[in-house]
């Protein structure tokens, strides 16, 4: 089974499993066009119990749309925004995990940990870091995201300790959450999770703007390239620092029909030669069957 995550991919759902051919009809039309994008099924718990579905049937449905069509590329099925209380149902059948930490963003890590890992950091009071920061101020966004961090690393290694030899791509989640991660912020952020030896592929930091399901992103434009192009920076930096895998990305979650930001991530991601994983939420025709009944 192959682990490492492709440099475009498309996190998509099936909400009732009955989408997952036409989803991956999508993906073997850009490969005709010389795009390759990997698909990623997800269906977070909370979407399972509303609909009284397994996480089973959706490993079963990309199954059978890759054997229908003949699908020769790499696909994956995401234990979408899991943690410690509801991650083990996922183990037997999904290759992705999205470790969601979001919840506990703000809560206190020792102080013990905090100073140590501000004197273990010092690379990030350097020039030579994209952004440079104080001890003080190292120690402050510490404070607010380390214990976050340190879940992550207990969900990971409780993956791992369950899933023995079988490989798995790990995403952190800290999108689900009042404020955006600055770039700074991301950086602390890769640098813990390096400490906690979380092999990240994919990270998702809340973003400036609104990402609501089913309509076009709403906030500045500007704002947000300038941000996602200081993301990939940090990004770049972390790899080359952190020695974290070479295909880290950023995620973009609740990415379906942000057509305004599609143009300014593109140019990013060729001016950084980076990959992104966009994931959708495969709900837009549900909005749209409820508009006709509506009307």
């Amino acid at each position: 089974m192959n682990t490492t995550l492709g440099r475009l991919s498309l996190g998509v759902g099936d909400r009732f499993a009955h989408q997952a051919k036409a989803q991956l009809q999508a993906c073997a039309m850009a490969a005709e066009r010389g795009v390759t994008v990997i698909p990623v099924w997800n269906k977070s718990n909370r979407e399972h119990g509303i609909v009284g579905s397994e996480p089973g049937s959706v490993k079963a449905a990309a199954d059978r749309a890759a054997g229908e069509l003949g699908w020769k590329h790499a696909y994956h099925v995401d234990a979408d925004h899991i943690n410690l209380t509801t991650v083990d149902r996922y183990i037997d059948s999904s290759d992705f995990y999205t470790l969601d930490v979001a919840a506990a963003i703000g809560q206190p890590a020792e102080k013990a940990d905090i100073d140590a890992f501000v004197n273990r950091h010092a690379e990030l009071t350097a020039s030579g870091a994209p952004y440079a920061t104080t001890r003080e101020s190292m120690a402050g966004i510490a404070g607010k995201y380390l214990f976050a961090v340190q879940e992550a690393g207990r969900i990971y290694r409780h993956i791992a300790e369950r899933r023995g030899a079988a490989g798995f791509i790990t995403e952190v989640s800290m999108d689900e959450t009042d404020a955006p991660q600055t770039p700074p912020e991301l950086l602390v952020i890769l640098a813990a999770i390096a400490d906690q030896r979380i092999p990240i592929q994919t990270i998702a930091p809340k973003f400036t703007g609104r990402f609501n399901k089913g309509v076009d992103y709403v906030g500045d434009i500007a704002q947000f390239e300038k941000e996602f192009n200081d993301d990939l920076a940090v990004i770049a930096y972390a790899i080359r620092e952190y020695q974290l895998p070479a295909n880290l990305k950023l995620s973009v979650h609740s990415g379906s029909d942000k057509f305004s930001i599609y143009a300014p991530i593109r140019r990013a991601l060729g001016k950084h030669q980076a990959g992104v994983h966009l994931k959708t939420a495969g709900t837009t025709w549900l909005e749209e069957l409820i508009g006709l009944a509506e009307a």
